[in-house]
This record gives structure tokens, C-alpha cells and sequence, in this order.
């Protein structure tokens, strides 16, 4: 069977273009510290109000003994709960996120934090935010019809005023 050479080089640069973006995408996934998620952990969605982790007076922020922060939410129609968080800076967090309802996405915008929250599963992702200010935190999968109301927000404040927070005991649910 012939090939023509015109033939040849189109294809050569229509697979040089894929070869492109592919390396442009695996280039910022490294530069900019995106990863898949890796944790698979499951949940009864039905029964998050019962679970130890997720129940109501566990939400929000809380110091490990290694200084990292956990941050633990949940995402139902139409709302994260807490409703806001405070957060240190140039820390190490560790969001974990459930669902109450159906698929929701979750977004810091100018930070690399973004994930889909999956009823049944926990999301988690690992970040720092590294400015002091506040964030908007945003479903950026449609849920239904109060999906543009569903929001929180994120005050981040340096690990001075941190401390001083959980010293006070105001720091865990913002």
C-alpha cells in the first residue's frame, strides 16, 4: 500500500501537535504541583450526620501535631458547611470533602486547589495557601437550579494571627 508524502507530513504534524499538548499538559501538571486524586475512601453519603469524621461539630479546620492543618467539609445543595473557614498561610492543608447529595465540584480560585466531590467517596486534596486575604470558594459543577448560590469563603490570615486563634478557640469553624 502507498502513502503520500503529503499524506506522510500532515500526519507527522497532526501527531507532533498531539505530542505538543500533551507535554504542555503534563508540564504545567508538574511546575504547578496538580495531581490526580489517589485517595479512594468511601462513605454512606445517607449516614454522614452519624459518622465520626463528618458529623456537625467536627466540620471546619483543626491543627495536627505535626502543624498541618485538616480541613473537613460538607457539599449539599446549595452550600458548603462551614460557610466560612479561617485558614493559616504557608501551611500544609488537607482538604477533605463529602457530598450529602449528588456530584459537586469545588474550586479556590488563584490558588491550585479543585476537585470533584462525588457522593459516596471522600475527596481529598493537599495544598497551601501561601497569601493572606479572602478566598471565594466555588461549586464549579452544575448541582441543579441553586447552583450559582453555592459558595463559602476562606479567610486566610498569617500563622501569627493563627495561633492566636486557636489559643482563643475561634479558629475551628472560622
Amino acid at each position: 500500500m502507498h502513502i503520500d508524502q503529503l499524506e506522510k507530513r500532515w500526519a507527522g504534524i497532526a501527531l507532533g501537535i498531539a505530542g505538543l499538548f500533551v507535554a504542555v499538559i503534563l508540564g504545567s501538571a508538574l511546575v504547578h504541583g496538580i495531581h490526580a486524586p489517589s485517595n479512594v475512601e468511601t462513605i454512606d453519603s445517607a449516614k454522614l450526620h452519624l459518622s465520626e469524621e463528618f458529623a456537625e461539630d467536627k466540620l471546619g479546620a483543626s491543627t495536627n501535631p505535626d502543624g498541618s492543618v485538616t480541613v473537613r467539609m460538607v457539599a449539599g445543595r446549595y452550600g458548603f458547611y462551614p460557610k466560612t473557614l479561617t485558614l493559616p498561610a504557608e501551611t500544609k492543608i488537607t482538604f477533605r470533602w463529602v457530598s450529602l447529595d449528588v456530584i459537586h465540584g469545588v474550586h479556590i480560585p488563584m490558588t491550585n486547589m479543585s476537585t470533584m466531590i462525588v457522593p459516596g467517596y471522600v475527596a481529598q486534596v493537599q495544598t497551601e495557601l501561601h497569601h493572606a486575604g479572602d478566598y471565594p470558594l466555588l461549586c464549579n459543577e452544575y448541582c441543579g437550579m441553586g447552583h450559582a448560590h453555592m459558595w463559602s469563603n476562606i479567610k486566610v490570615v498569617s500563622k501569627a494571627q493563627w495561633e492566636a486563634l486557636n489559643k482563643q478557640g475561634g479558629a475551628n469553624h472560622g
